[in-house]
């Protein structure tokens, strides 16, 4: 991978940093987690940059990025720790239907996404499952109006906060996946706030009416865009999780070189000058593995694609573990107090690991292939 940025990768980041520090800072990112629904201005502040067109073909408005600005852009966002429908929205659902392979489909949705004008998410979850699975549950059928679909997905990743979503459901015995409108008559959705900060939903369907032109995809295309879609997605956790890494490490040295022990600065004693060391060596395993994954994204190869992507989930897992816990002890227990800022990147890095598979998942994937479980 070259890792060389070009002119338009780095006035990217460049301005993108700017605009996240005057509007994503400590007390505007509390606020925005306080409420459930979408920061409109905030969020068409983040599309104008083209962060919600990266990944958009440029037929239909976007700019058709590489995995490289991807997960450059990222890393910036992670380190000011910008959540709510990014990763769903600008990432999973647009790719989900870039790579569908219906034009009909992203011709309708993509550029109004690209221009931030809609936000998606992918409910794909149903009650017994964890991590990937298959639609066993959710159950589409064809009616005069056009489509019919009932049933129940969870964890739906801001799935209030989203006007459209597309779910997988089973129609004529194989796999789908349907755009369906969050204010449709038949679709409920129940919000709740998660750990750190962001908000998930159960989502319920009955008997909902689709109009024909919202079957995305189906069969062996339906599996492989969704495989596509949460690919990209964990790629792009793990260069988030990386960025809100080294702004973790910050804050802890930080604290360090103003706090006081014995008349002497904490920073100035050696055991905890060793603990930064311990930090920023983690620090950079986490950017490395984000590199793994947007290599992995790169590949042609299935089996080396989803083993990179694997391999870097675990990695930064364990990474931003280490920096979570030992940032913690190195603030004294403060670190998880609501005054702190690092108690937000902490709580954040502790769901990383459950987001889009654990650990135990994706070694498992990396030793036998895709579990279904």
């Amino acid at each position: 991978m070259d890792l060389t940025y070009r002119d338009e990768q780095r006035m990217l980041l460049e301005s993108l940093d700017k605009l996240l520090a005057a509007q994503w800072a400590f007390e505007a990112r509390r606020a925005r987690a306080r409420d459930a629904g979408v920061d409109r201005p905030a969020w068409q502040g983040l599309a104008d940059l083209g962060v919600a067109a990266l990944l958009v073909p440029e037929a239909h408005g976007g700019f058709q990025e590489t995995p490289a600005t991807l997960m450059l852009t990222q890393l910036v966002l992670g380190r000011h720790l910008v959540q709510g429908p990014l990763i769903p929205s600008a990432v999973m659902a647009t790719v989900l239907l870039r790579d569908s392979g219906n034009p009909v489909s992203c011709q309708t949705h993509l550029p109004a996404m690209a221009a931030g004008q809609q936000v998606f998410s992918v409910a794909w979850l149903e009650s017994d499952q964890r991590h990937q699975a298959v639609a066993r549950a959710v159950l589409a059928q064809a009616c005069p109006q056009g489509w019919r679909i009932s049933g129940r997905k969870k964890l739906v990743w801001a799935g209030a906060q989203a006007d459209q979503l597309i779910v997988s459901a089973v129609l004529d015995g194989e796999q789908a996946l349907f755009v369906v409108p969050t204010r449709l008559e038949g679709v409920h959705l129940q919000d709740y706030p998660t750990l750190d900060g962001q908000r998930c939903a159960t989502l319920v369907m009955d008997q909902a009416c689709l109009p024909e032109g919202a079957l995305v995809a189906r069969g062996a295309a339906a599996q492989s865009a969704l495989q596509s879609a949460f690919d990209h997605g964990v790629a792009a956790l793990c260069a988030h999780a990386a960025g809100a890494v080294g702004r973790l490490v910050d804050l802890t040295t930080g604290y360090l070189k103003v706090r006081e022990q014995f008349g002497r600065r904490l920073a100035s004693f050696q055991v905890l000058q060793h603990a930064l060391a311990d930090l920023l060596m983690h620090q950079e395993m986490a950017v490395s593995f984000a590199h793994v994954a947007a290599r992995g994204l790169g590949s042609a190869d299935a089996a080396e694609r989803q083993y990179l992507l694997s391999a870097a989930k675990v990695g930064v897992a364990d990474a931003a573990r280490f920096v979570a816990e030992q940032a913690v002890q190195l603030h004294g227990g403060m670190g998880m107090t609501d005054e702190l800022e690092a108690s937000d990147y902490v709580r954040s890095l502790a769901l990383f690991e459950c987001l889009l598979g654990d650990s135990d998942w994706h070694l498992s994937r990396m030793q036998h292939g895709i579990p279904q479980t």
